[in-house]
């Protein structure tokens, strides 16, 4: 967490997430990646928690783009194992760029931030459709409230548990209602 606040990657404001919750807190995992040296520290620590918490055979990292290509790339690297990303295209995600996956395939999806888990699901379906296997999930940073973590439907693993709140569109907080909102890694401005 000393990590993520040197290099400025935990912003405060009014944000609106890719789940379309709103928060006052956002994790720009991106900043990691601007310092590779951390990046691949922190990488490194994820696949040393993914190789002690999964005990079964996996052969395959598959990440959401756009957040997880690097570091599903990364940890992939230390784990020793294929690494492929999905992405999104018409608003679905898909298998791309002469990927492949077959039923003999034996997943981790791997994402920078889970947030409400939305993105880690539908590249579980993508996954899925091919006959692969699901072996869990992992991320840098869980943003999931308890019960959400609790009903999870794969094992997950984390480095960093960080509690923000989240709001939905109609429940936003008068606070953050003065504020606009903001769409990281985007230019758009959103305005509630």
């Amino acid at each position: 967490m000393e990590i993520l606040h040197k290099i400025g990657a935990i912003l405060k404001g009014h944000f609106l997430l890719s789940s379309g919750k709103h928060s006052d807190t956002y994790i720009q995992c991106a900043k990691i990646f601007e310092h590779p040296k951390v990046a691949e520290q922190v990488c490194k620590d994820l696949a040393r928690k993914i190789s002690t918490s999964f005990l079964e055979e996996y052969n395959v990292v598959v990440s959401p783009a756009m957040g997880g290509v690097i570091v599903g790339y990364e940890t992939s690297k230390h784990l020793g194992i294929r690494n492929v990303f999905v992405e999104r295209v018409n608003e679905k995600f898909e298998l791309r760029r002469g990927f492949e996956l077959s039923k003999k395939d034996k997943a981790i999806i791997i994402e920078d931030v889970i947030t409400t888990g939305k993105s880690t699901l539908e590249a579980i379906e993508v996954v899925k459709s091919f006959g692969a296997e699901i072996i869990g999930c992992g991320s840098i940073i869980n943003r999931m409230k308890h019960d959400e973590i609790e009903n999870f439907p794969y094992n997950l693993v984390y480095l960093y548990k960080i509690d923000a709140e989240t709001y939905d569109p109609k429940e936003i907080p008068e606070h953050l209602r003065k504020i606009e909102a903001i769409k990281p890694g985007s230019r758009k401005i959103f305005k509630y």
